[in-house]
């Protein structure tokens, strides 16, 4: 069999045409003579990379990356209204109270909040029973401040809680105070029994607080709003109607009494006042008739003629009128007098 007729023969040459290497190829092609149109390139040698330098390089830029990103995640401001807690393992290190910039350990210490300013908290409604046994609602509300963070989180832990147990305190003496009170000095703003009623209750329960450690302080306590219960909110109010119009009843039962005693007091005086007049004119009257009756006498002591001619004209002018009829002798004084017969 010719070399041409056998198989294995051309698998045989394919396998070593496969198994030559490239540099053998390259060799090959090197070895035949260029054309009279191919170019000749120059091979420029590769250039080495020195991977191990370069990775120095990354590794340190990580580190440094990783360091300053560690430092600035540890680091925290503290603001001028609010308190910094430090802790360590759970356990209360320092409290930052300096505003400004501070650090903390990486990955062992942690950092929480505490305000430092004033806040407000409104306590619930509750049911409130006075003096004289009226049920009233009351509405407060307390402004306080964290005292000493310390204190306040080793007992009470948050702010939550110190406030309920705030309201606690504010409730029990709120609801003392108003049981010593009526219910009209609780209503009435202007009076004096009420007056000092919120200081007492700051005082109080910041006594309170301070018997517990808490570390806060209620700076003050507020009635909001007084209401009555809905139950017997009607009832109080026609009771309230009810003594209003008996005090006003009162009231004008005294005016028309003071109104009596003036006009009987001042009628006293004009009766006084008539009589003292009176008298004074009888007395005037009684010395010019004195003074009268003395010039009468001393000017009819003169002539007597005359003064009884005079008496004489004074009783006919009371006796005689127009109807009278008097029937006198012809001789007689008086019908000559009349007749003109005397001269």
């Amino acid at each position: 069999m010719s070399n041409e007729q056998n198989p294995f023969k051309k698998i045989e040459e394919a396998l070593k045409k496969m198994g030559e290497t490239e540099q053998e190829k390259q060799k090959r092609s090197s070895e035949k003579e260029p054309g009279p149109e191919s170019k000749v390139y120059p091979i420029k040698p590769k250039r080495t990379i020195d991977v191990k330098r370069y990775t120095k390089l990354i590794i340190m830029l990580t580190v440094a990356f990783a360091i300053i990103v560690i430092l600035l995640s540890n680091l925290y401001i503290v603001k001028e209204n609010e308190y910094r807690v430090v802790r360590q393992f759970g356990e209360i290190k320092r409290i930052v109270q300096e505003p400004g910039i501070n650090i903390k350990i990486p990955f062992i210490q942690s950092i929480s909040t505490l305000p430092k300013n004033q806040m407000t908290y409104n306590v619930s409604e509750a049911e409130i029973t006075t003096k004289d046994k009226k049920r009233i609602t009351i509405d407060n509300y307390a402004v306080w401040r964290i005292a000493d963070p310390s204190k306040m989180i080793s007992n009470a832990r948050n702010i939550v809680n110190a406030e309920a147990r705030m309201e606690e305190f504010i409730y029990s003496v709120v609801r003392n105070e108003m049981g010593k009170l009526n219910y009209v000095d609780v209503v009435n703003d202007e009076d004096s029994s009420r007056g000092s009623l919120n200081d007492r209750v700051t005082e109080k329960v910041n006594k309170f607080l301070d018997d517990g450690n808490y570390g806060i302080e209620v700076v003050d306590v507020r009635m909001k709003r007084i209401d009555l219960p809905e139950e017997n909110e009607q009832s109080i109010y026609t009771r309230m109607i009810s003594e209003r119009q008996s005090t006003a009843q009162s009231y004008l039962s005294e005016g028309d009494a003071e109104k009596r005693k003036i006009e009987a007091e001042t009628d006293r005086e004009v009766q006084e006042m008539l009589a003292k007049a009176k008298k004074e004119a009888a007395l005037v009257t009684a010395q010019g008739e004195a003074e009268a009756a003395k010039i009468y006498n001393n000017a009819f002591a003169k002539d007597p003629e005359f003064y009884k001619l005079y008496r004489t004209l004074q009783s006919y002018s009371k006796v005689v009128d127009d109807e009278t009829m008097i029937i006198l002798p012809a001789d007689s004084p008086y019908a000559k007098l009349l007749t003109g017969s005397i001269q």
